[in-house]
């Protein structure tokens, strides 16, 4: 009884396989067979049988239920020999399909084995189970079993080496996108640490991170598993001396180091002066890790060091100014925005500094210059700031003052450039406006704030160069009501919410009218009426009045046409023309467009022009009226009496009408020297031969006392408002012959 005993356990120490196996890798063959006898022929005629370098761990199943409790948990099997007749007779077929599919054990190896030829399963069965061999049992000797073996665990190795790189390929693709995202240099060493577990299927244990700048000692930048507490200390106090030995030999050969047994230093090399290695604590790497997939993992790794460096300086670029040496615009706002967004809004004061007439500097003494001389008025903000004030470059010559503290000494800005720049050697006085806005005066954010510097240093611009504006709300509000109107603006003129209203002009001989003029109305969805002296200016400083005018000209050339058409030929149509459509190189073509276009005669339209704009460009003018007389149109002159109009200019210009401005027609009668420039300008239109109108004639003693002086024409409320289409055609008809 003792002696047995002792023989059994003889005979269990003597079974290396086991014992081997839970300590070093092995192939896993999964025997399931009904037969306890084959159990124990076929491992014992395998034992201690190696195969491509590896020994046999076997795992046992005496039924298909057993199997299918094995395969639930057991992973990574190589072979399985499987007996086709159980339970049933076809137990083993059915079992194959199981394997595959709900188990997911694809890359198998299953070698059929069957004691009864007379079950073995068709050449369809062998396709459509994915049976890899079949074999009579009869026929294994143990020289046989060995070659079928060696047969399928290659192959089964040969899968898993496809499965792995192709596994491990878009694990380093994952990873690769992952680290890009990377902005610090730690977080991406700690990155770098993660890819590489996931890529070695190696938890996150005795892996650590070390890069080497040049001209500084090595340093641990990431570390997991027991080495964290190495993070941020020298490679030189790493206690493990092999790992600290792998790494430097890492850095230094800049290459990877293997050591069996031991572990991995993979190198990343990336731009001259920074690289970066990292320590695997990996006794064993699996032999289906495709060598080349590490030679790939460390050069996208070091593609994306390189990104993380691009990144850090992008990031330098996109928040500091290289040239001046400050923070930019996007760095001072985000300072402002933290500094608002925390309720600081009633401490705090922001100051724009804005270079005067750095524009001709620049371009008379060249780029270089104008470098040095930004760089100068930085440095005297900053001297001139106390130390707590944050100075930034928010434009091309512009500078911020930020203070965040309650009492900011603001007037350190007053008299700062008083005493001369040296500029490259020479002395240079230097003129700077400022614009100053306090911080509880601003409603949002910190955009909003510097917008409201900004406002303050327009104003300081308009008043004085060289001047101190301070923000108010009221200013702001203006703004962002004009900005509100432009935009109603451009919806309603999309809309189609813009119409004419036509004034008659009369004849103050006969009473007859003999003209109309086109004026632009906006009404908007709630009826209100936006007076034309509030949107047009909106619309000339836009840009949108040459869409705007081109659409009136056509309007105004369709109605004459149709007045043509009822028979008032005769009746000219007056159309008001804004300057920035003059010094548009298209006019003239937009013109002839909408004349044509609509068929009106061009003897039927009048051009009006105000004054000053005429005689501020003078020579311009004199040869674009004389195109648009060439094509047969009338030209009027606008607000006439309120310029200073040239006299040669005048009679160069061949136009055909002065209008009187209203202000002088409203002190006709009064005590103004209104009614003496009426007179004045009437008896120049006399003696220059051209024909006046009169705008704004309210009462008929106006009208009676401008025939007196000479006028021809009248306009205003004393004869007719401005009309809608409709209602200007019912009056034409009534009135065209006389008698208003």
């Amino acid at each position: 009884m003792n002696n047995a005993a002792a023989d059994d356990v003889l005979e269990f120490a003597a079974e290396p396989p086991v014992a081997r196996a839970a300590r070093v890798a092995c192939w896993k063959i999964a025997i399931v067979d009904d037969d306890e006898d084959v159990h124990r022929s076929t491992e014992l005629s395998l034992a201690n049988t190696e195969i491509l370098g590896r020994p046999l761990a076997f795992l046992h199943a005496y039924s298909a239920e057993d199997a299918r409790t094995l395969f639930a948990s057991e992973r990574d099997i190589a072979v399985i020999l499987l007996d086709v007749v159980m339970e049933t007779q076809d137990a083993g077929l059915r079992l194959v399909d199981e394997i595959r599919n709900r188990f997911g054990l694809r890359d198998v190896r299953i070698i059929l084995r069957t004691g009864q030829p007379g079950y073995a399963p068709e050449l369809d069965a062998i396709r459509d189970y994915d049976i890899n061999d079949y074999k009579n049992k009869s026929e294994l000797s143990r020289t046989r079993l060995y070659a079928a073996l060696t047969a399928a665990i290659r192959a089964y190795q040969q899968i898993r080496i496809v499965d792995t790189s192709r596994a491990g390929l878009a694990r380093i693709v994952r990873g690769s996108a992952e680290l890009l995202r990377s902005e610090g240099l730690a977080e991406f060493a700690a990155g770098v640490i993660t890819q590489i577990c996931g890529l070695l299927d190696l938890p996150p244990e005795g892996l650590v991170c070390a890069r080497h700048d040049a001209g500084a000692p090595s340093e641990v930048i990431a570390a997991a598993g027991r080495f964290e507490h190495t993070i941020r200390q020298t490679l030189d106090a790493l206690q493990e001396d092999t790992v600290r030995d792998m790494l430097e030999r890492a850095l230094t050969h800049r290459a990877n180091v293997v050591e069996p047994g031991v572990g991995i230093a993979l190198y990343f090399g990336a731009r001259p002066g920074r690289d970066l290695a990292a320590y695997v604590e990996a006794g064993f790497v699996s032999e289906e890790l495709d060598p080349n997939l590490l030679e790939m993992f460390c050069a996208n790794v070091s593609v994306c060091l390189d990104n993380v460096d691009l990144v850090r300086r992008l990031n330098e670029y996109s928040y500091f100014d290289p040239l001046v040496q400050l923070p930019n615009r996007r760095h001072l706002l985000d300072m402002l925005d933290a500094h608002l967004g925390a309720g600081e809004r009633d401490r705090g004061v922001l100051a724009v500094v804005d270079v005067d007439h750095f524009g001709e500097i620049n371009g008379a003494f060249g780029y270089h210059y104008g470098d040095a001389l930004l760089k100068g008025v930085a440095a005297r903000i900053v001297a001139g700031c106390e130390a707590h004030a944050r100075v930034a470059r928010v434009g091309s010559d512009s500078f911020a003052v930020f203070w965040a503290n309650p009492q900011p000494e603001t007037e350190r800005l007053d008299g700062m450039f008083a005493e001369p720049l040296e500029i490259e050697g020479e002395s240079i006085i230097v003129s700077v406006t400022v614009g100053v806005v306090r911080l509880d005066d601003v409603a949002g954010d910190g955009s909003e704030a510097l917008e409201d510097a900004f406002l303050a240093l327009k104003r300081a611009k308009l008043a004085e160069r060289g001047s101190v504006a301070r923000y108010n709300r009221g200013v702001s509000e203006e703004i962002r009501g004009r900005v509100n109107m432009l935009h109603n603006l451009r919806r309603a003129f999309s809309a189609n919410e813009l119409f004419l209203v036509f004034q008659p002009q009369i004849s103050l001989v006969s009473g007859r009218c003999v003209g109309a003029e086109a004026l632009l109305r906006w009404r908007t969805a709630d009826g209100t009426m936006i007076p034309p002296d509030r949107f047009i200016p909106l619309a000339e400083r836009s840009g949108l009045i040459v869409a705007m005018g081109e659409w009136v000209m056509r309007r105004a050339c369709e109605e004459a046409a149709r007045m043509a058409q009822r028979g008032h030929g005769t009746v000219r149509m007056a159309i008001n023309v804004s300057v920035i459509q003059f010094r548009d190189p298209h006019f003239l073509g937009r013109l002839r467009a909408a004349i044509e276009d609509s068929g009106v005669s061009p003897q039927q339209i009048e051009l009006e022009i105000t004054e000053s704009v005429a005689m501020g460009e003078g020579s311009r003018m004199i040869e674009l009226f004389g195109r648009i007389k060439a094509m047969g149109l009338d030209i009027a002159i606008d607000d006439f009496g309120t310029g200073f109009s040239s006299l040669s200019h005048l009679q160069r210009m061949n136009v055909d009408r002065l209008k009187i401005d209203r202000a002088f027609i409203n002190d006709i009668g009064g005590l103004g020297k209104g009614g003496e420039i009426a007179g004045l300008v009437c008896g120049l239109g006399g003696r220059l031969g051209i024909e006046l109108i009169a705008e704004g004639i309210e009462q008929i003693e106006q009208a009676d006392r401008l025939q007196l002086m000479g006028c021809q024409l009248g306009q205003g409320y004393h004869f007719a408002r401005p009309m809608p289409a409709d209602d200007w055609r019912v009056w034409l008809d009534a009135h065209a012959q006389g008698g208003c």
